[in-house]
């Protein structure tokens, strides 16, 4: 006869160990467990993201211009719920056009919100990965984080705001000269994109033109991310080499 395993009373096998407390299991729906990864540390993983660390924590208007999978909405985000959390900002001001990469998805189903959606993605993700999905949509819900397409900011004033302009490229010169004069009293603006990588018609772009004009000024900090700061896939930085 086999001989059988010794039993713990609790009716578990002597050789098996839970991985968590009695009465928890693990689901990867579990938002609680989901929501503990924002406590892990910013910290720069290049000598380009080092400087953008740098960069924000210096200036009020920063541009980050640089190849995909640099970091430069992630550490934007990064540094804006920091700032919120921390009090030193009433809200956090996140936009980015609506511009399709290269299709037309034709007509989008839904209230104005459900229709942006898609556009807006990335900077739900970001932030999630900083602050949890729970606290996102407390947030959201109370105004402390606002997200927006590029054409729902004219008009606007943004004090006491930390703004982050995401996919710049796809952004004229008209839209970036009035998205930069949003900027008011104890705020700072972020602007990134990737020059490269313009879904507009050529010549449409205006983020190259206008860097190269607020780069000269004391309070304006311009950040040229390269192919050696990306933090994706190795292969990356190896394709943007050569395409």
């Amino acid at each position: 006869m086999a001989k059988r395993s010794p039993r713990r009373r609790d009716g578990v096998e002597g050789n098996v160990h839970s991985l968590y407390p009695e009465g928890h299991s693990w689901s990867p729906l579990d938002d609680e467990r989901r929501d503990q990864r924002y406590l892990r540390t910013l910290k720069p993983r290049s000598a380009g993201q080092a400087t953008l660390l740098e960069a924000l924590d210096r200036s009020n208007l920063v541009l980050a211009l640089g190849p995909a999978g640099t970091g430069k909405t992630y550490l934007a985000v990064a540094k804006a719920v920091e700032a919120l959390q921390a009090g030193r900002i009433d809200r956090l001001i996140l936009s980015r056009p609506a511009v399709e990469a290269g299709e037309n998805l034709g007509f989008l189903p839904g209230d104005m919100e459900e229709k942006l959606m898609p556009y807006l993605r990335p900077l739900y993700d970001a932030l999630s990965d900083r602050i949890g999905g729970k606290q996102l949509k407390a947030m959201l819900t109370d105004g402390s984080i606002e997200l927006a397409p590029v054409a729902f900011m004219r008009g606007r004033t943004l004090n006491n705001a930390y703004i982050v302009i995401d996919e710049a490229q796809n952004c004229t010169y008209g839209q970036l000269k009035m998205l930069l004069t949003r900027l008011g009293w104890n705020s700072t603006m972020v602007v990134t994109g990737d020059p490269d990588q313009s879904d507009l018609l050529d010549g449409l772009s205006g983020l190259s033109d206008i860097a190269n004009r607020l780069e000269p000024l004391d309070n304006v900090s311009v950040v040229r991310l390269k192919d050696v700061d990306v933090v994706r896939h190795p292969l990356v930085g190896e394709m943007l080499g050569v395409l």
